[in-house]
C-alpha cells in the first residue's frame, strides 16, 4: 500500500512540474510575441516599423523586458496624426541598460484629458510594480508634447519627473485652448524638470504656415534651447527634431 500511495505521489508531483513548465513556456511565448525594440528593428525600413509601432492599442506599453538594473522609466508620448517611423531611431538611440524604454499610444484626434488620466495610472501601476525606478522620463512630441506637460502640471508623485517637449505647441492651438480647456503651464513644479526643445519656426512644417510661434511660451523653472537649422545635412523640420535631440541627449552623457 505504501508503495502505491508513494508512486501515485510521484505521478502527481510529476504531472505538477509537467503544467508548470508548459506555463512558463507559455509566458514566454507571449513576451516574445509582444511588441519590442527588436521586432521594430527586424523590418526593412523605419515606415513598416512606424506602422507597426503605431498599430498596438492604446495605453503603456513596454518595448523591453524589464530587469532590476533599470532604474528609469522612460515613456515616449507621441503627437497628432504619428506615422510612428520618427520614433524609431530615437528609441533606439536612448535606449540603454539603465532605463525602461516604452511607448504610450492614445487617441490623439480628441481632447488630451481623458488620455492624462491614463498615462498618469499607468505609471502609477509600473511603480507599484517596479520599485526599483527611481525616475519617470517624458519624451513629448508635438500634440504629445502639451499631453506631458499637462500631466507634469499635476504631478504628485514622490518619484523624479523629467519632461522633455520637442517642437510642441505649448502656446496651444484654438481647438486645444477653446474646445479642451488648455492652458500653459505657469511653472514648473517641484520634483520635476521641464525640457523645452523648440524647432525654427519658418522651418516646422507643422509650424510655419502659422502667424505666430505656438512653442513660444514662459514657463517658469523651464529650460529651453532651439534647435538648429539643419540635422545630418537636412532641414530641421518636425519629425527630425526627435532624433537631433536624441542625439544631443547621448552626446551630453558621453
Amino acid at each position: 500500500m505504501n508503495k502505491l500511495l508513494m508512486l501515485k505521489i510521484k505521478l502527481l508531483l510529476l504531472l505538477l512540474i509537467t503544467l508548470f513548465n508548459s506555463c512558463s513556456d507559455k509566458e514566454s511565448l507571449n513576451q516574445v510575441d509582444k511588441l519590442n525594440l527588436d521586432l521594430l528593428n527586424s523590418y526593412n525600413n523605419v515606415f513598416d516599423s512606424g506602422r507597426k509601432l503605431m498599430s498596438i492599442p492604446k495605453g503603456l506599453h513596454e518595448l523591453e523586458l524589464h530587469n532590476v538594473s533599470q532604474e528609469i522609466l522612460f515613456i515616449a508620448v507621441h503627437g497628432n496624426n504619428s506615422r510612428g517611423y520618427e520614433w524609431i531611431y530615437p528609441l533606439n538611440t536612448i535606449n540603454n541598460s539603465n532605463n525602461l524604454i516604452s511607448f504610450f499610444r492614445w487617441n490623439d484626434n480628441s481632447c488630451f484629458n481623458s488620455s492624462i488620466k491614463l498615462l498618469d495610472n499607468s505609471i502609477k501601476d509600473k511603480l507599484k510594480k517596479y520599485k526599483n525606478i527611481e525616475k519617470v522620463i517624458l519624451f513629448g512630441h508635438s500634440y504629445g508634447g502639451i499631453l506631458t506637460a499637462s500631466l507634469m502640471d499635476q504631478w504628485k508623485s514622490e518619484i523624479f519627473l523629467e519632461v522633455h517637449t520637442i517642437a510642441a505647441p505649448l502656446k496651444g492651438l484654438n481647438n486645444e485652448v477653446i474646445n479642451c480647456s488648455y492652458s500653459t503651464p505657469i511653472r514648473v513644479p517641484n520634483n520635476s524638470h521641464l525640457y523645452e526643445w523648440r524647432t525654427i519656426h519658418e522651418l516646422d512644417g507643422a509650424f510655419k504656415n502659422l502667424e505666430y510661434d505656438p512653442q513660444n511660451v514662459k514657463i517658469l523653472g523651464s529650460n529651453v534651447k532651439r534647435l538648429p537649422e539643419k540635422y545630418k545635412k537636412n532641414r530641421l523640420g518636425h519629425n527630425w527634431s526627435l532624433s537631433w535631440v536624441a542625439d544631443y541627449l547621448i552626446k551630453k552623457q558621453q
